[in-house]
């Protein structure tokens, strides 16, 4: 449940997708909560679509919200936002939180496709992304995050990402930015100079056999496959749109 309190705004939006029995895909859950609604939008074939639509803006200081989709056996879900993620600094003291929870059942997929987040200066926002998958769950997630509008200063914004995979962890990493960030940040061995980080995870269990080779993609993108059916692509870029093209060929090299 959500509500206001003296240290900010508490908000949580649940999505379960779950296989019809008729070739296509239902929501047996689809709640939106306080700034957290979710629309149902027009799918294609077996694939259930779902947009995130924010009521307000925020997250702001000292707000948490969270968002939990869970696609059972079989279904197939894809979740968007309407709009960009942005975080402002607010009235209320400490840092603002936004957790993701995904999880995908035996034979399921989930592409989660959410717009960009921007870090404000003078924001402080903490991102949790959890996935777990079954070993033969699909996932295409993509993660992206901007420093700072044009000509602005970022906020301070720390990021960690969890895939977990048949019950075993085949990723954790954490990226923090801008203000109190450890030193470094900023620097050539992590975004060199650039305002937009992005992350490209894919998952199929065709990998398991023929996993796609690591290499460069253009100047500033990696691509790494991980242990089991994944790989994980990251990019840096000027700005959000160039990060978007990116991310995009990437998805599009991998077929």
């Amino acid at each position: 449940m959500g509500g206001v309190t003296a240290t900010g705004v508490r908000a949580t939006a649940r999505i379960v997708a779950r296989d019809d029995g008729r070739g296509g895909t239902a929501l047996p859950v689809l709640e939106g909560d306080g700034p957290l609604a979710l629309r149902r939008v027009r799918g294609s074939g077996a694939e259930t679509r779902v947009m995130l639509v924010g009521a307000m803006s925020g997250p702001l200081g000292g707000d948490h919200f969270a968002v939990e989709a869970d696609v059972e056996r079989g279904a197939r879900l894809r979740v968007g936002s309407a709009a960009a993620t942005i975080a402002l600094p607010g009235q209320a003291k400490g840092e603002s939180r936004y957790d993701v929870r995904l999880g995908v059942a035996e034979g399921g997929e989930l592409h989660w496709l959410p717009e960009q987040l921007i870090s404000v200066h003078g924001s402080d926002l903490h991102v949790t992304t959890r996935v777990d998958l079954a070993a033969s769950a699909r996932l295409v997630l993509r993660e992206e995050q901007v420093l700072g509008r044009a000509g602005e200063e970022p906020g301070r914004l720390t990021s960690r990402l969890t895939l977990r995979i048949a019950g075993r962890t085949v990723l954790d990493q954490e990226l923090a930015c801008g203000p109190g960030a450890p030193g470094g940040w900023d620097g050539p061995a992590v975004l060199a100079g650039h305002r937009a980080v992005g992350q490209l995870i894919v998952v199929r269990p065709e990998f398991t056999q023929e996993p796609p080779a690591a290499r460069m993609l253009g100047e500033s993108a990696a691509l790494a496959p991980l242990a089991g059916p994944a790989v994980l692509v990251t990019a840096v870029a000027a700005d959000g749109l160039r990060l978007r093209r990116v991310l995009d060929e990437a998805l599009v090299s991998l077929g």
